[in-house]
């Protein structure tokens, strides 16, 4: 019996190290692009929302996204965020000045994102988060430099968490009111302007409104350099973490109220695309409950 029972709590033990205990992966749509997969995704879940009938007045949503390895390395780790405005039907709309406007299924909608990094990441994608002695607890220790920043679109953005093999996670979409859409426009505009520059570490730049991180990009849009995490700091607000507390704060601050029309749950909301190095092979990193497998 004794015998047993060891043989059975150690089968037990061995179960994640052998994957037995990993939860499923859906290599459906292995052999796509992740780009492709995550479109494809949205595309699917607004229009589920949107239903067969008629679309009487515009309709706006929000799918926040994140990516990052195993060990969460803030290097490697980045938040990002999605907007769209579906527009009704049979009726002409007031476009929005710089965004193109695209159709689907016969509904016109415009889509932007909200992906601030280093203007040329995509040349030198080696993010300097902390570097010194004591940095990540002293700002003024902090020798990264700061950079002139770029807002990346959806696509750049998935190609950079592909080259690195990094698990991507997206929550939503989450239908949001007009007031949000706009929000998240002047967001853009701000970011596209050129005046604010970037730096993954912004604790000391974000108050005199010279440079901020992707977190702060995308959080308080009304606030443009909110507090958040360890010592207020935004300290430790990467990858999944900041994007999950964006979520937080959008659901929770009362100047938010009204904007975020459904609820939201920043665990089981999260839908994850992970790598996997064959078809119905083990893949490097997946920590939610559901997940597609990519490898391109």
């Amino acid at each position: 019996m004794i015998i047993r029972s060891f043989i059975a709590l150690s089968a037990l033990l061995l179960l994640p190290q052998i994957g037995w205990a990993q939860p499923e992966v859906d290599f459906s749509n292995y052999d796509g692009p992740l780009y492709a997969q995550i479109v494809n995704r949205i595309k699917a879940k607004v229009s589920a929302r949107l239903g067969e009938g008629r679309n009487p007045h515009d309709r706006y949503f929000i799918i926040p996204f994140a990516y990052q390895n195993r060990i969460n390395d803030p290097e490697y780790s980045h938040s990002f965020i999605s907007v769209i405005r579906v527009f009704a039907d049979n009726k002409e709309a007031k476009l929005t000045p710089g965004l193109k406007t695209r159709t689907y299924k016969n509904r016109q909608f415009e889509a932007f994102t909200i992906s601030w990094l280093p203007r040329d990441f995509t040349r030198h994608p080696h993010l300097c988060v902390f570097d010194g002695p004591g940095s990540r607890v002293n700002p003024a220790l902090n020798k990264c430099p700061v950079l002139p920043g770029r807002n990346f679109n959806l696509e750049e953005t998935i190609k950079l968490a592909t080259h690195d093999n990094l698990t991507v996670a997206m929550w939503g979409p989450y239908e949001i009111a007009k007031p949000g859409f706009d929000l998240g426009v002047r967001r853009k505009k701000l970011l596209d302007g050129g005046t604010i520059k970037y730096r993954a570490d912004d604790r000391l730049y974000r108050k005199d409104k010279i440079a901020i991180n992707c977190f702060h990009a995308m959080a308080g849009l009304d606030q443009l350099f909110p507090n958040g995490g360890l010592f207020g700091t935004g300290f430790n607000m990467w990858g999944f973490n900041g994007t999950a507390r964006v979520l937080i704060e959008y659901k929770e601050k009362a100047n938010y109220k009204g904007l975020l029309l459904e609820p939201v749950d920043v665990k089981n909301d999260r839908y994850g695309f992970v790598y996997a190095s064959k078809r119905n092979g083990s893949v490097d990193y997946h920590p939610m409950k559901e997940a597609s497998a990519y490898h391109r």
